[in-house]
């Protein structure tokens, strides 16, 4: 196949009803559609729209509550991500899809399996740790939504804690300019629907048996991360029969990020490998 020459053109679009949500696309080919973590939005994916767009089409959302897509009003569902995702993929027309979720979107990823298994043809997990309960006790968890709601519920901002933030998420080999962008993520958040997220996404435990799991999958983690380790991610990859593992030499919890390259080529040859699964966008759900 050959390879892209010059980055493709990005097109950004809402898909509703409400909460509209804002979705990036670029390319042409199979759609390859990316689901970002619980600090970040659409574009901790740059690299891959940028990389991917000349064999794919590749897309990536900003969930509900994050970024350009709307906020919402009551309590979180988990299952509400699934939905989203479903009318996503009903907007385009498209039967089937390439996944691929880093942390916050790996568990989405798997939760969407359990429901549409006929709708994806791949799956690409990325730094989770599907169900904080497989790896903490109820007391870590706990300790841990303490830790990142409490500056929030007295009155500090998202930008106040992001460079703490950031420095949990990165490694000791990141790029300089990575951790910016993290802390430019993190410093964007929408308060009210990250706290909510923070806590339906975190107690989310029901997610389909790793056994069960029938389409071509990808575990990708790098080397550095300290919330989903690469042992748990090894441990991940053994149970879900067939899975390819790879681990990125000095990656952290944001392997897409600051192992972009290395991410780049391995999801490519994972992509390409099981191109035929996934289904193109019809013309007329394309943007103008």
């Amino acid at each position: 196949m050959n390879a892209v020459a010059a980055p493709a053109a990005r097109h950004l679009l809402h898909v509703g009803p409400a909460p509209r949500l804002a979705l990036e696309l670029a390319g042409r080919g199979p759609l390859v559609l990316c689901l970002h973590g619980i600090g970040g939005n659409r574009h901790a994916w740059d690299a891959q729209l940028a990389a991917l767009s000349g064999e794919f089409t590749v897309a990536a959302w900003d969930a509900r509550g994050y970024g350009d897509s709307d906020d919402y009003d009551g309590a979180l569902d988990f299952a509400d991500f699934s939905r989203d995702l479903l009318r996503v993929l009903d907007h385009l027309r498209v039967a089937s899809v390439h996944l691929v979720g880093q942390s916050m979107g790996g568990r989405i990823a798997l939760d969407f399996y359990a429901r549409h298994p006929s709708r994806i043809a791949t799956l690409t997990l990325v730094d989770t740790s599907a169900g904080s309960a497989r790896v903490a006790s109820p007391e870590e968890v706990e300790k841990f939504l303490r830790l990142r709601k409490q500056p929030l519920l007295e009155g500090r901002t998202p930008r106040d804690i992001a460079p703490g933030i950031a420095d949990t998420l990165v490694g000791p080999g990141t790029p300089p300019a990575v951790r910016e962008r993290v802390i430019e993520s993190l410093a964007a958040l929408h308060v009210q629907s990250y706290l909510k997220t923070l806590d339906t996404v975190t107690r989310y435990t029901s997610f389909p048996d790793f056994a069960s799991i029938a389409v071509p999958t990808l575990v990708v983690v790098g080397e550095h991360d300290r919330i989903a380790t690469p042992q748990y991610a090894r441990d991940m990859a053994a149970r879900i029969p067939g899975a390819r593992f790879v681990e990125l030499a000095g990656g952290s919890h944001v392997s897409n990020m600051d192992r972009a390259d290395d991410f780049n080529r391995e999801l490519l040859a994972f992509l390409r490998a099981h191109a035929h699964r996934a289904a193109a966008i019809e013309a007329t759900a394309r943007p103008a």
